[in-house]
């Protein structure tokens, strides 16, 4: 943690002026240089950064930081610079990837303007100030946070609701998100056990012969799910519970005969389930018990006559009351930023595919 020069943390708006027709100049002062510094980057980086993504002017002279541009944008910067800096003060980090987050998280409505408070604030509480208006998964390892608008919307059907389909493209966080809330459940004593599972389906090759036990077998398959557990609890921690049974990762074919009581049940690459599968599954669900389904219905890897159980399931259950859909859109991928525009690229072309089939048929 960087030491303080100020009991105050949030920066001051000194001044605010229209420069001249819907162009606006508001200068910010900064109480710790040396943390301002921090947020700009080197050779001022993020800070041109910002700059590329807002389509804003920024000046710094000293602690005093002036941004102008288009209103609605400045105030966007308004809001991206002072939650920035309240992170930077809280976590003393920063990096690309932190900075676009918080752009994207200020586009979705997901950040207001941190100003100073009359009472003194601490870190803790200055964290909390940032989170009270957006749902949030509470770990040892610290909060959880949505970075868009869809995360947002997940995150509250996962407090509330028994059973979740969250569908969209990779990166957007749905299994992620789903397993960090298990784990919140499992630590906070509200269910026994996390499930997770997944079809044993290749993605388009042939893997061949695998060798070793059945758990060699299928753990290539589950890996994902051992990844996100990984990510949420100490390793020692994963390992204790996947012994004792608190924690289980098996291929969706193991379901079959079982009632999951008191239990947070979450299955992935649900897009590669058939509809005889998926009612298996859904079906499992018993007393006390969560369900969270996800998947990305562009990465079906069933043969072509074969009708994608998640697909079916959407269908069918669309309208019964305690189940939530959400559909991530690509908006809400959260990996590189190259991946969002990946994403954006093929849904393009699959729009233009199916335009051009339909128009072939008329």
């Amino acid at each position: 943690m960087n030491n303080k020069v100020s009991e105050q943390i949030y920066p001051i708006i000194l001044l605010e002026e229209v420069t001249k027709e819907s162009f606006f100049k508001t200068t910010l002062q900064f109480p710790d240089n040396l943390l301002l510094a921090q947020m700009l980057g080197d050779h001022d980086r993020f800070l041109v950064q910002i700059e590329n993504e807002l389509q804003v002017t920024l000046g710094c002279r000293g602690n005093l930081l002036t941004i102008e541009g288009d209103i609605q944008q400045v105030e966007l910067t308004k809001k991206v610079l002072t939650n920035l800096y309240a992170h930077i003060h809280s976590k003393n980090e920063i990096n690309s990837t932190i900075v676009n987050n918080f752009i994207r998280m200020a586009y979705n409505g997901l950040l207001t303007i941190l100003y100073p408070s009359k009472k003194k604030e601490t870190s803790e509480s200055m964290g909390n100030t940032i989170i009270s208006s957006i749902p949030t998964i509470t770990m040892r390892k610290g909060i959880i946070s949505p970075r868009t608008k869809g995360q947002a919307d997940y995150l509250k059907v996962l407090t509330k609701s028994e059973m979740v389909f969250g569908i969209g493209p990779a990166g957007t966080g749905k299994t992620f998100l789903a397993v960090a809330q298990a784990v919140s459940m499992l630590l906070s004593g509200q269910v026994d056990r996390i499930i997770l599972s997944r079809p044993a389906v290749e993605a388009g090759e042939r893997l061949g012969f695998l060798p070793g036990d059945m758990k060699d077998k299928i753990d290539p398959y589950l890996r994902p799910l051992y990844d996100a557990l990984y990510a949420m609890m100490p390793g020692d921690q994963v390992i204790k519970r996947l012994t004792n049974g608190e924690i289980e990762v098996a291929p969706l074919a193991f379901m079959r005969g079982r009632t999951l009581e008191h239990a947070y049940i979450i299955l992935d690459e649900a897009q590669n389930t058939t509809p005889a599968q998926m009612k298996m599954f859904l079906t499992r669900l018993g007393a006390g018990s969560r369900m969270v389904i996800t998947g990305d219905l562009s990465q079906i890897d069933l043969p072509p006559m074969i009708k994608s159980g998640l697909k079916d399931a959407v269908d069918t259950l669309y309208s019964v009351p305690g189940i939530k859909i959400i559909l991530f859109k690509a908006e809400d991928v959260i990996r590189h930023p190259l991946v969002n525009q990946i994403v954006k690229a093929y849904e393009k072309q699959s729009d233009k595919i199916k335009l051009k089939s339909e128009n072939n048929k008329t």
